[in-house]
């Protein structure tokens, strides 16, 4: 396995790091699907997304990681046990309460063994070189290093300006005149003795309280900035797009799972039956157990485990939860299905809707257009 290869260049020494993975929020951009699953447990591109996550960790020579968990807690635990197999060494920490960003960091400190942390938030999926940032962390003697991520469209966004040198000047709101393309992409390097300094036990926001705090007390805080690969996946199209870009190899993991068929176009899992009539493509996953009748259209969708596509239908950006069955004919784009759920045959579905786990709508019963 790879191992770390930062150093410092004064020591000459590489440093012990720990990884702290924030895991704990409800995913409520998410539902129907986080009604049944926390967010970094839905399966993308075939395993939940924190194996993703935690296979880049590994491969940058990391061992040591934190989850700070809340909702669903006991699934975490349940999937990933004590991290052995995965080639890591896992420890959880429960919120009892929500204690934000700031606070979930803080209240993992006792499990740190090092001398810094990187910490990832649970629902970033990015291509920046983790042992880069930790070196920029490294030369720079930094109280806290922050991945800063170039965006197109920064509006959207906080920004982080950042001087010649990489100093981090400030924290700035959203606002329709960004003054940098520069966003915080949800991963940092801490001192130790930084996340001591945050206050224990009251809901604390690293980006609006922690950050600005420190620079105001002329703390070094710097950036790593790049302009890879990074995308948020808080919401269901979001979602989609990071499984398929993950099939796709547009996005690194060393967690894909064994599958009967893989190609950059789609992912079938061993179980999982496709008619050779059925066009399948995308970067679409197809869940163990599930099938797609001849005739069937599937793109760039997730149809986890147990799902079922009839004949002619149509499914595009779409979501098809645990069990959900979709009707002859029907045509869904852009829509999220919840578990179990029934599609009849001939509805149509489209850009956005939501359908919670256990309903049934009777063939023919929505449609988006006056149809035939």
């Amino acid at each position: 396995m790879e191992r770390i290869v930062v150093t410092d260049r004064l020591s000459g020494t590489a440093p012990e790091i720990d990884a702290v993975v924030l895991v704990g929020g409800k995913g409520s951009r998410l539902r129907p699907l986080t009604l049944s699953a926390a967010k970094p447990m839905l399966p993308t591109a075939g395993v939940p997304y924190l194996e993703h996550l935690l296979s880049r960790i590994r491969v940058a020579g990391i061992r040591h990681v934190v989850l700070g968990t809340s909702y669903r807690a006991e699934t975490f635990e349940d999937y990933f046990g004590d991290g052995s197999e995965f080639g890591l060494d896992l420890e959880y920490v429960v919120e009892d309460e929500p204690l934000g960003t700031g606070g979930g960091i803080r209240n993992v400190y006792d499990r740190l063994r090092h001398d810094h942390a990187m910490v990832f938030n649970g629902d970033v999926l990015s291509g920046v070189d983790l042992r880069a940032v930790l070196q920029t962390h490294i030369e720079c003697r930094a109280d806290v290093t922050l991945h800063l991520v170039r965006v197109p469209d920064p509006r959207a966004f906080g920004c982080v300006p950042t001087d010649d040198d990489g100093r981090v000047l400030g924290f700035l709101e959203k606002t329709d005149e960004p003054p940098t393309d520069q966003i915080n992409a949800g991963c940092y390097v801490f001192r130790r003795e930084v996340i001591a300094g945050i206050p224990q036990g009251v809901s604390v926001s690293v980006e609006r309280d922690t950050f600005p705090a420190l620079l105001t007390a002329g703390a070094t805080v710097v950036g790593h900035i790049d302009a890879g690969y990074w995308l948020d996946l808080g919401t269901p199209m979001a979602y989609v797009q990071g499984s398929a870009d993950l099939v796709a190899g547009v996005a690194p993991t060393a967690a894909l799972p064994k599958a009967q068929a893989h190609d950059l176009d789609r992912l079938v899992l061993t179980g999982a039956q496709v008619d050779p009539n059925a066009t399948v493509l995308g970067g679409s996953t197809i869940g163990s157990g599930a099938r797609v009748d001849a005739q069937a259209f599937v793109r760039g969708s997730v149809v986890m485990d147990d799902a079922q596509i009839g004949s002619g239908a149509r499914v595009e950006s779409s979501v098809l939860g645990r069990g959900a069955r979709v009707g002859a004919g029907a045509v869904l784009v852009g829509v999220v299905v919840g578990d179990g759920a029934v599609i009849g045959a001939g509805c149509e579905l489209l850009d956005g809707a939501r359908v919670w786990p256990g309903t049934e709508l009777p063939a023919g019963s929505i449609r988006f257009s006056a149809g035939e």
